[in-house]
């Protein structure tokens, strides 16, 4: 199977050794996003719920990069500074997905990069539809 990397304009650069999303066969491989505005690559201000939409946004930019949208995302790892911001999570993710939700693991952490209160990785499975022709 090939191997391709992926680059969003909507989402934020690298900001290290990794690719914003690798895709093999019909999986894409999502790195870890953090709510970095990918205009000016520091992160949005306005609080945790910003925070979280910016990374979805993000997310979803890699997604469209790749050929799909965030309706393709089978699975997703949430990563949290404090894990009572967790049912904002839930809340958020209402604005961005419809049922049925993609799996989903949420892990307390003690930091993220650039002081990030979340990071979001996902996996994507292209469809059919989503390859054309």
């Amino acid at each position: 199977m090939s191997r391709v990397t992926i680059r969003a304009n909507g989402a934020p650069s690298a900001i290290g050794t990794y690719s914003q999303a690798v895709k093999v066969g019909t999986t894409v491989y999502v790195s870890g996003q953090i709510p970095l505005d990918p205009s000016t690559m520091q992160l949005v201000v306005g609080g945790f719920r910003s925070q979280a939409r910016r990374v979805l946004k993000n997310v979803q930019a890699v997604a469209e990069a790749a050929g799909g949208s965030l309706s393709d995302v089978v699975k997703l790892n949430v990563f949290l500074v404090d894990l009572n911001n967790f049912p904002a999570v839930n809340d958020v993710m209402e604005e961005f997905f419809k049922k049925p939700y993609p799996a989903r693991a949420a892990i307390g952490v003690a930091s993220l990069p650039k002081d990030a209160q979340i990071e979001i990785d996902a996996i994507i499975e292209l469809t059919e539809e989503d390859l054309g022709p």
